[in-house]
């Protein structure tokens, strides 16, 4: 096998595997022994739900929790520089997208290693897909400011954006917070502003509307307090 550091996607929910991973990534998983983990027991168990026999036992994790910034990654790289092929796994989705896996695969470029990112999930193309909203050119911007005078200041600029120049503005939450998100959002975003939530995708709980704030006003939200959302407003 070929040394690279590779780049793992897994589910975003308890989906089957075969549902959203192409059976090409387990052939390639399998014949891995070093892991970048951004937690070690949820990484063991998805290589157990993909291969139940697969040689975990044999394995080396190294754990890049939930702030990579601050870990210099040296020792799997220098497996990598080694000859030895790494892989990355996040705790959903795709590795080093909104994750902490990014500085691993930045200090493998730096060093001229080779970089295969595997085909997966992501929640972020899959909202946009599903929005209706504009996908030529949108922008996520991870969590927004906790502080709500600050919260609707973001969210204003990024509704003026999202409307000038037709760029469609994704962001997220921790799942307790969405009820008040939506709040916010309703509160604070002009009537004719189309928002779409996207939840729990590819997950039995998937649910993904898209209407105008003033539409949303009249709409009652299903629970998500437990849901991973995105939320996506833009010109419609």
């Amino acid at each position: 096998m070929q040394a690279a550091l590779y780049l793992i996607p897994v589910s975003l929910g308890d989906t089957e595997l075969s549902q959203v991973l192409p059976s090409y990534n387990a052939s390639v998983v399998r014949e891995i022994r070093h892991f970048v983990v951004e937690e070690i027991r949820t990484a063991r168990r998805f290589l157990r739900k993909m291969d139940r026999d697969f040689p975990i036992d044999d394995c080396t994790f190294y754990d890049m929790g939930k702030h990579a910034q601050d870990h210099s990654f040296a020792e799997p790289i220098r497996v990598l520089q080694s000859g030895t092929a790494v892989g990355v796994i996040s705790e959903a989705g795709c590795p080093a997208v909104a994750d902490p896996g990014a500085e691993v695969v930045a200090q493998a470029q730096r060093k001229g290693l080779r970089v295969v990112p595997l085909v997966g999930p992501n929640s972020m193309i899959m909202a946009v897909m599903g929005s209706g909203l504009c996908g030529q050119s949108f922008a996520f911007n991870g969590y927004l400011p906790v502080d709500d005078a600050e919260r609707a200041k973001r969210l204003k600029a990024l509704e003026s954006r999202a409307l000038s120049e037709n760029q469609t503005q994704l962001f997220i939450e921790t799942p307790f917070r969405n009820r008040k998100m939506f709040e916010t959002l309703t509160r604070t975003l002009r009537p004719q502003t189309h928002m779409c939530i996207a939840a729990g995708i590819t997950t039995t709980d998937e649910w993904i509307k898209t209407y105008t704030i003033a539409e949303w006003k009249k709409k009652t939200l299903p629970d998500l307090s437990k849901v991973p959302a995105i939320f996506l407003i833009g010109k419609g």
